[in-house]
Order: C-alpha cells, then structure tokens, then sequence
C-alpha cells in the first residue's frame, strides 16, 4: 500500500532529498538546462519516459530526445505536487501543471532511486488532458 511520507515514519531528511532533486529537475527544465536535465536521470538501460506524444527507452534514448525537443513553454505552473517515499530508496513524485492560456491540466509523474551518485529519476511519465468545462 502507497503512504505518505508522514505515514511511514520514513522521516522529512529522505523526502527533503528527493523534494531537493525534483526541484532541481524542474528548474532545469523551466531554463531549458538539457545537460542538468540529462543528468537527474538514471544513466541505465532500463530507464524509461513516456512524454506526451512519444517515449524513450533507455538513457541514450533520453538523451537523444532531450537534444532536439523544445524548451517548455514560459510559465509553467506546478500544482498538488506530492512526494510519496516507498522505501527509503524510492519515492514517486506526481504533480499537476498549466501553461498560461493553455484550456490543458499537465499530469506528470516521476519514479526516483537512490543510486550511488545520488536520487535519479528511473521512470517519467507525461500526459495531458482537456479541463472539465
């Protein structure tokens, strides 16, 4: 069964180090920082991201992608983001987000592991969907 953080017991050290992480994931994102983007993701065979209208299997594949796809619009705003610690080596993080003028909600979610070299997306996913009228 899925808990939150203040359900486990797991402590706010582990889930302040993977907010610090999505955090730093986003910035990157919003500026663009395909290189620090790179970097927040397992440098793994097995990583996987599905993106709205394609997917990438494997890191180089992510990376490959990232090279060409477009800077997110300006603007985007983050909502109900929540930090779910499974173990105290995996966390998923959703969150929801808008672009301005935009009649779409973003739903984005992120699986995170604690490697050698620090917590590391493993597996992303990206969808939209139509906001109710």
């Amino acid at each position: 069964m899925n808990r939150t953080v203040s359900e486990t017991g797991l402590g706010s050290g582990l889930e302040g180090e993977v907010a610090a992480a999505y955090t730093a994931y986003e910035v990157a994102l919003s500026r663009g920082d395909v290189a620090a983007m790179d970097s927040w993701f397992a440098d793994d065979v097995r990583t996987v991201r599905f993106g709205v209208a394609e997917e990438q299997w494997g890191a180089e594949e992510v990376r490959r992608w990232r090279s060409i796809a477009p800077q997110v619009p300006a603007g985007r705003r983050l909502g109900e983001t929540k930090i779910d610690l499974w173990t105290a080596n995996l966390a998923v993080v959703t969150t929801l987000f808008r672009y301005p003028g935009s009649v779409r909600v973003g739903r984005q979610s992120q699986t995170w592991l604690l490697t050698d070299v620090g917590w590391r997306i493993i597996h992303a996913h990206v969808s939209e969907r139509s906001v109710a009228p």
